[in-house]
């Protein structure tokens, strides 16, 4: 590897996925992956094989279908895991297998109630086990940032000795500070044998909101790989921030010295694609891909960036992705030119996939005067959820207003082929609209969240509806798009109903593994 050059290890869509509510299927899984090999990371941790059939379908599936990057999947250090690590990433011509133990005192003593010669056997059975199926083996010592420095010298130096290609030093709860989780790094470069055998890696959360800094940190002091997620999901309060440490690098390459294989022209599309397929919006002030990243209010900030841009951006948001909505596409555009601009916008669909964006355009430019990228952007998007749907909205009617009980009437197809209708009142129109659907299907989840926002400008802008329900204790998010609220507000509630439904008859997950995955 060039000393030159930051390997990005994205793990959007497993450590990622773990934030709540942010689990996907198979196609949004593949539709995320596909945008990370275009976008340029290095790798991507596919998933965590054993944890239940759904994970090794995903990690098997992106394995044979996404080539480019490396294609990873995370295994304890023990044999079933590491077995089925490999039998999901064998069909992928650069696979790499993933270990971790913990390390910590605090995980030695309350987790795994193992002593620290325990600790040792069992990782470097794990490496050699996982170099038994191939050769990029990486080893993650859980809690790194937190275990004795002595102790995590003799681990990684054992690791390296076992085969371990790629050593990755997790802060994983988010406890170190920048300095010190340097000197952490530098220790290990001065003090194991063999360190120039291996890469090392580091993989921070955003607890204290260091996740960034830390990572940045460790860079300087010779980390050659940033595991980081798309928008800084994962566990608690995430991972640290793909976008933020790749601008980071490419911004101050005065000061890093460093590059990337990102192409940071595709950072701004695949944040769009990751927050509407997980349902988790970026904030408005996020570094890099916030709404307001590149927005300026300030009279003096205004009144600078007239004159000269760089007084007050020191990014280009064309370097990015961002730029100005086209007004180009409307009732009398054609396949070919929509192919080509969803395309351009970074989706891949397949034929049926498109043909139903394509007669989903043309009703919509019936609708509207003009089509917006972000109108395309969310007919695209709306594609990507393939959950199997078991209830269809066929209709819906709502009657509200001043000195009137909000009623609704809702008429649902069921895909055995019956249609179901009846009414309900509720506080407001949406609330007796959920109800009906509940009542129809059967299905009673609790609301925690409900939100509505324009998708686009104008009096004609498509409404986008999104819910965040939980089932169970499980968090479920519905998404859907219309120029009629209350429709989306249907179609959003009614993509969670399928998905209980669908969960209830295929179970989501087997039983929890006896140690989750390292954050």
């Amino acid at each position: 590897m060039s000393q030159d050059k930051v390997i990005i290890f994205d793990t959007t869509l497993r450590d990622g996925e773990q934030s709540p509510g942010a689990s996907m299927n198979l196609a949004e899984k593949l539709e995320v992956g596909m945008a990370l090999r275009d976008l340029g990371v290095d790798i991507i941790e596919a998933g965590f094989p054993i944890a239940s059939p759904g994970d090794f379908e995903a990690v098997r599936e992106i394995a044979r279908q996404i080539h480019g990057p490396t294609i990873c999947g995370l295994a304890r250090c023990n044999n079933p895991d590491i077995d089925r690590a490999w039998e999901a990433l064998k069909d992928n011509p650069k696979p790499r297998i993933h270990v971790f133990l913990a390390t910590s005192a605090i995980h030695r003593e309350f987790k795994l109630r193992m002593a620290k010669e325990e600790i040792i056997r069992r990782a470097v059975e794990g490496i050699k086990r996982a170099k038994s199926y191939l050769n990029d083996v990486e080893f993650s010592p859980e809690d790194a940032a937190r275990t004795e420095l002595d102790f995590l010298t003799e681990v990684v130096e054992k690791a390296i000795e076992a085969g371990a290609t790629t050593i990755n030093i997790p802060d994983t709860v988010g406890y170190a500070m920048p300095e010190q989780y340097a000197k952490v790094i530098a220790h290990l470069k001065k003090n194991v044998r063999g360190i120039d055998k291996a890469i090392l890696s580091v993989h921070c959360h955003d607890d204290l909101g260091l996740a960034v800094a830390n990572s940045l940190a460790a860079v300087l002091e010779g980390a050659r790989q940033i595991e980081c997620t798309i928008n800084g999901i994962g566990e608690r309060a995430g991972n640290c921030a793909l976008e933020e440490v790749v601008m980071a690098i490419k911004t101050r390459n005065d000061y890093f010295k460093l590059g990337t294989n990102i192409n940071t022209k595709k950072i701004f599309s695949t944040s769009k694609l990751v927050s509407h397929v997980t349902g988790i919006q970026v904030q408005r002030n996020k570094a890099i891909v916030g709404q307001n990243a590149f927005a300026h209010e300030a009279g003096i900030h205004q009144d600078g960036m007239l004159k000269e841009r760089s007084t007050y951006e020191i990014m280009n948001p064309l370097d990015i992705g961002l730029a100005q909505t086209d007004l180009v596409l409307g009732k009398h555009s054609g396949r070919h030119a929509l192919k080509q601009r969803v395309q351009e916008l970074g989706y891949h669909l397949d034929e049926a996939q498109f043909q139903r964006v394509f007669e989903d355009f043309k009703t919509l430019a019936d609708r509207k005067k003009v089509i917006y990228d972000a109108d395309i952007e969310a007919l695209a998007e709306a594609k990507i959820h393939t959950d199997p749907t078991v209830w269809t909205l066929e209709a819906v009617t709502c009657n509200a207003g001043t000195g009137t009980i909000p009623s609704a009437v809702v008429a649902l197809w069921h895909k055995d082929g019956h249609i179901v209708r009846d009414a309900c009142i509720g506080d407001g129109p949406v609330d007796a609209v959920f109800k009906v659907i509940s009542k129809l299907t059967g299905v009673n989840v609790t609301l925690k969240d409900y939100r509505l926002r324009n998708v686009t400008v104008g009096e004609d802008a498509q409404g986008e509806a999104q819910i965040e329900a939980l089932f169970e204790g499980k968090v479920l998010n519905g998404r859907a798009v219309s120029t009629d609220v209350i429709e989306a507000s249907a179609v959003a509630f009614l993509q969670v109903i399928n998905r209980v439904i669908m969960r209830q008859v295929q179970g989501e997950r087997i039983k929890p593994t006896e140690n989750p995955p390292p954050n």
